[in-house]
């Protein structure tokens, strides 16, 4: 199966409104945007020589990749398994429609593969993202809440200066839920259709409820001072590099012990969320199968692990 290359890629922090946009997109007439595509670059990388490698395993494991219900080829080459990766998503679509890839790391190796591609790089403010990412079970403070916002933004500027004229177009979630049409338009005119009302309509078809201005800034009513100095601290320049202000609180002086005190309490945390919903066993299982070289035993504990995510997520 041949891939085109005409689709476009968003790219931007988990938990920065980009299941929102999904959604908006994918009920466009003129669009398909089937879920997340992170699994189509996680497990690609270069040996010495420069070439292709290709973990097959690791990707046929991957939760998402399995969930996309598109097979993995033994036969291909590395570059030639992803491009048909890629084409069974875009026949998955109905014919005429654009396919959109939604990431959230690994832009570089995308452009590596497919270097002109557009990409809408989506934000969203990181005192948000930190909180939320709480509530998913993967930080269990605000402080360690914003390690993937940081990565996802340092990723997009390693990448950027490569960037032609023209070839992305960046889009706040906090204007999205402002302007939501205005927004959804700008975006469409840059994948190439027009604005349809429909993409206002995601609401009738899903769990997420429409555009709602009380979801912007959350962090004011829902951080306290100490939070949010936490959090701004932990970002560092990157927060007004990437238009959002500071709040003025004081950044906490945390020092060793401070630090490690924080860094204790964020693994009990999360290791006390990962066993309310997945039992003990499975985590444990995964956590030390690893360290002992065993990883066979580790892929089936994450596998149940996985079951459970799924059903947790719908």
């Amino acid at each position: 199966m041949s891939v085109d290359t005409d689709f476009v890629i968003v790219y931007g922090a988990l938990r920065s409104g980009t299941t929102l946009l999904r959604l908006m997109l994918n009920n466009h007439p003129g669009l398909s945007c089937p879920g997340e595509a992170d699994y189509l670059f996680d497990y690609m990388s270069r040996d010495a020589d420069g070439q292709w490698v290709l973990d097959r395993g690791g990707l046929q494991r991957d939760r998402i990749f399995q969930a996309a219900k598109i097979t993995c080829s033994d036969t291909l080459g590395p570059k030639e398994t992803i491009d048909d990766l890629i084409a069974q998503l875009q026949a998955q679509g109905a014919s005429g429609e654009r396919l959109i890839l939604m990431t959230h790391r690994a832009l570089d190796t995308a452009l590596d593969m497919y270097g002109a591609v557009p990409i809408v790089h989506m934000l969203r403010d990181p005192r948000d993202v930190a909180r939320s990412s709480i509530g998913m079970g993967w930080a269990g403070d605000v402080y360690h809440g914003a390690f993937h916002w940081i990565d996802t933004e340092n990723g997009w500027r390693t990448v950027a200066p490569r960037l032609e004229p023209g070839q992305h177009i960046d889009l706040r979630y906090e204007d999205l839920i402002r302007n939501t049409e205005a927004e959804l338009d700008r975006v469409a005119s840059f994948m190439g259709v027009s604005f349809d009302p429909a993409m206002t309509t995601y609401d009738e078809n899903s769990t997420y409820s429409a555009p709602d201005l009380t979801l912007i800034e959350q962090w004011r009513r829902k951080l306290s001072p100490h939070q949010i100095g936490l959090v701004e601290g932990r970002v560092g320049p990157l927060l007004e590099q990437t238009g959002y202000a500071p709040s003025g609180h004081p950044l906490p002086n945390l020092g060793g012990f401070g630090m490690l005190k924080l860094k204790l309490s964020n693994k009990k945390a999360v290791w006390q969320e990962r066993i309310r919903r997945f039992g003990l066993l499975d985590p444990l299982l995964v956590a030390i199968s690893y360290k002992l070289g065993m990883p066979r035993i580790a892929y089936g504990a994450q596998r149940r692990i996985d079951v459970k995510t799924e059903a947790y997520l719908k």
